[in-house]
């Protein structure tokens, strides 16, 4: 089934940039001592997908969104921790389609500095018009999130429920079409692709992505670099999620168990705490590629492809693309870290 067929509100800078990674390559080599061994690196710029800074949730949003609209929805809600981008990236995109937008939000990383409370994402859905629900003490999220729909339903509005991350079988049709993009770029640059590596945290980015590989029948390996030390609990959330998104598109081929994978070792204590490697990889691609990674997601991921090229896990004859999935707001909240 054509992706066509599904709604969708168009509003991503699409297709976002694949370029390659030549000052990085070069730097690794040279600690290598050997460009022969060294992969060729490319990254995809889902950074730049335009809607109030960008980053991969905007993907998702075209079709949660184009959802939402579909059933007559007049606000919706989303849940995430105080500095998510994606319940960033769904106050723009409810901004732009002219619809209320509810997030509730919690503060479980254990950082509590008035840069973290304050700015970064934080700021920036309070600017788009938000209504911010801030969860209090030992009160889920998710609980929270499902006691504000009826009380929304009762003032009169149509809310549409998104979960952490935009991750199910709809949202994660902004990375099949990602994937399928990927494909065509890189046919058309004459880039032969093993490997895709990112940042993996509610799963949906990943299925999308198996998803959109088996749907262009490429033996692309998805890599997914877990950032938040929970790989054993998210693996099998990815598959569920992937294996919904194929029964919603029809896809008539079965995904391949050695399709999902996991890369693990790079979270440190958890997810949104900063590690050394992440340090590293946020100031050496910043000086060497004059791209901004962020510290939560990109940043331990980029830790990890690093950490990999160093290690050997890649051959020299390998081509992989690094998928920046955005989040530089949060840069500001971690100010203090850098």
């Amino acid at each position: 089934m054509p992706l066509s067929k599904f709604p969708r509100f168009p509003f991503a800078h699409l297709p976002t940039p694949l370029e390659p990674l030549e000052r990085l390559r070069r730097q690794l080599a040279k600690e290598s001592a050997k460009d022969s061994g060294i992969p060729r690196l490319y990254i995809k710029r889902d950074d730049c997908t335009g809607l109030a800074l960008g980053g991969n949730k905007t993907r998702k949003a075209e079709f949660l969104i184009g959802a939402a609209l579909a059933t007559g929805a007049t606000a919706v809600v989303t849940e995430g921790g105080l500095q998510s981008n994606h319940v960033r990236q769904i106050a723009a995109a409810a901004a732009k389609a002219g619809l209320k937008c509810h997030l509730v939000l919690d503060h479980q990383v254990p950082i509590d500095t008035a840069l973290y409370r304050e700015n970064g994402n934080l700021l920036l859905d309070r600017v788009l018009g938000a209504t911010v629900h801030l969860c209090a003490k030992g009160e889920t999220r998710a609980d929270a999130a499902q006691r504000l729909l009826p009380r929304l339903r009762d003032a009169g509005e149509t809310p549409y429920s998104i979960p952490t991350g935009g991750s199910n079988e709809t949202g994660a049709l902004g990375y099949v079409a990602a994937a399928l993009e990927l494909v065509q770029q890189a046919k058309a640059a004459a880039i032969a692709i093993e490997r895709v590596v990112f940042a993996t945290s509610s799963g949906g980015t990943q299925a999308g992505l198996v998803v959109g590989m088996a749907l262009a029948d490429s033996r692309v390996q998805v890599l997914g670099v877990d950032i938040e030390n929970e790989a054993d609990t998210l693996l099998p959330e990815v598959r569920r999620v992937a294996e919904a998104c194929a029964r919603k598109i029809g896809l008539t081929t079965p995904l391949r168990d050695d399709a999902f994978e996991i890369v693990r070792g790079y979270a440190g204590p958890g997810y949104g705490i900063p590690t050394d490697g992440m340090r590293e990889a946020v100031e050496l691609f910043a000086r060497l590629e004059g791209i901004v990674l962020d510290p939560v997601y990109a940043g331990k991921a980029m830790a990890g492809l690093i950490d990999m090229v160093r290690t050997g896990k890649f051959g020299a004859d390998e081509t992989i693309v690094f998928i920046h999935t955005g989040g530089m707001p949060a840069m500001f909240a971690y100010a203090d870290c850098f």
